[in-house]
């Protein structure tokens, strides 16, 4: 452990999160990534689990971006009064 880390977590006091604790949190974000989720066996590293999870959630915005634009295309193009106009709309909320 560097100093500096050392240092650091011993002015910060017992409110400090321990490295078990990152590891163990890093560990549970790799199993919610689907690149990395099969990999328990080869060894990753936390900067790639951070980098992947990084990559993941824009992905996810993408997707949420794109599915919002096609449900206002279908909107659109369905009656305004209609069952299904309203579950569209609830959907876009």
């Amino acid at each position: 452990m560097s100093s500096r880390r050392s240092r650091s977590r011993q002015s910060a006091g017992s409110s400090r999160i321990s490295d078990d604790q990152i590891n163990d949190l890093v560990s549970k974000l790799q199993q919610l990534l689907p690149e990395l989720r099969n990999r328990s066996s080869d060894k990753v590293s936390s900067a790639r689990v951070l980098q992947e999870t990084c990559n993941y959630i824009r992905n996810l915005h993408r997707e949420v971006d794109d599915l919002s634009e096609r449900l206002s295309v279908l909107l659109e193009t369905t009656e305004t009064s209609s069952a299904q106009a309203a579950i569209i709309r609830s959907l876009l909320m």
